[in-house]
């Protein structure tokens, strides 16, 4: 018997026929007819979902939910900070489910008890018309989580905005060099795993690693003890953001022909340091369309709230490009303002 589309066709019209003759008979083939051909759209549609586990939005290849448990495995695949990777852990994954608006105006309000309204003019409009700010915000500079209004705006800042960590950071090039060296062993081996520390951000092209001292305001007790004097050199620095989920610190890592995909941070209240330890020749940081160039021993301060992206197009033979990355303060920051935000944007609040 033929069971193609055409075929039980034929059979629903001959069992249409024999209903005219009102044959009780026929009138069950139909029945039976029906069914057939509901199994059988069922069982093609069934197929077609499983030969195609991708799916196309707008022009770009976005695979399906279950490949993508497939490529993370335990939830312990390559994440970056332009890709949302839904970890419960992750604040600024997280921060795009819906009632964040409440929860910030709930912890500023709690602040605010505990503490004082004085100086929350600007954090209090912040989290207020949060929403409305960050719809409105220009392409150009558009952060993810939230935006702190009338803060001066530019894509990099002259080291002169935090004068006292810079030099800091720059005196001691020498000593986070050397604990670079130390826990780099692991690349030269070839056995990058999370028991050693490091983290595999995705990337279109090449690979872009990071050695974590602090994330998202959380200390990775781990790794500080592989780096003793990076990480006392942290509690040196007078504008750091250790306290809450905007501050991070590590050791940033990319190899020859990494391509980082244009991204915005999550916030305009701080400030990315980045200092040189290793820079070989043709690496570019592009930061609200101005490009830069790192300087080994020198610092590199920029807004990471504009869409930014950076690359290295030199040869193997060059190297990795190194940072130390330290999230600071924006300088116009007020002082209670950081301690409110301290609060509001504590770990795990």
């Amino acid at each position: 018997m033929d069971w193609s589309l055409d075929g039980l066709r034929d059979l629903v019209a001959d069992g249409m026929h024999a209903v005219r003759d009102c044959d009780a008979s026929a009138l069950a083939t139909v029945s039976c007819l029906l069914l057939l051909f509901i199994w059988y759209c069922y069982r093609v549609g069934r197929e077609q979902a499983a030969s195609s586990p991708r799916s196309y939005r707008a022009g770009v290849l976005v695979p399906s939910s279950a490949s993508l448990l497939a490529e993370r495995g335990d939830g312990e695949g390559p994440q970056n900070g332009y890709a949302y990777c839904h970890s419960p852990e992750c604040f600024r994954c997280t921060a795009h489910s819906e009632g964040l608006n409440q929860r910030l105006y709930h912890n500023l309000q709690e602040y605010a008890k505990r503490y004082t309204w004085a100086g929350m003019g600007r954090v209090h409009k912040g989290v207020r018309d949060q929403g409305r700010y960050l719809a409105s915000r220009p392409s150009i500079q558009k952060p993810e989580v939230f935006f702190l209004p009338d803060l001066p705006t530019s894509p990099y800042f002259s080291r002169e905005a935090q004068k006292h960590d810079v030099e800091l950071l720059e005196r001691s090039w020498s000593v986070l060099l050397a604990e670079f060296e130390a826990v780099h062993q692991a690349f030269s081996n070839c056995s990058l795993s999370p028991s050693q520390g490091w983290k595999a951000n995705s990337t279109p092209h090449g690979e872009w690693h990071t050695f974590y001292l602090v994330n998202q305001g959380v200390s990775v007790p781990q790794n500080c003890r592989r780096c003793p004097r990076a990480y006392r050199i942290l509690g040196s620095l007078r504008t750091f953001i250790g306290n809450n989920v905007f501050g991070n610190a590590c050791f940033s890592v990319l190899s020859p022909g990494t391509l980082i995909t244009e991204h915005y941070g999550p916030t305009n209240v701080r400030i990315r340091c980045h200092l040189g330890l290793k820079i070989p020749s043709s690496c570019e940081l592009v930061v609200g369309g101005e490009p830069q160039c790192w300087a080994e021993g020198s610092c590199l301060l920029f807004d990471d709230s504009f869409l930014h992206t950076a690359f290295h197009e030199g040869s193997v033979a060059d190297g990795p490009r190194v940072v130390f990355m330290v999230d600071l303060w924006h300088p116009n920051v007020a002082a209670a303002e950081r301690q409110a935000l301290d609060y509001i944007f504590t770990p795990g609040r």
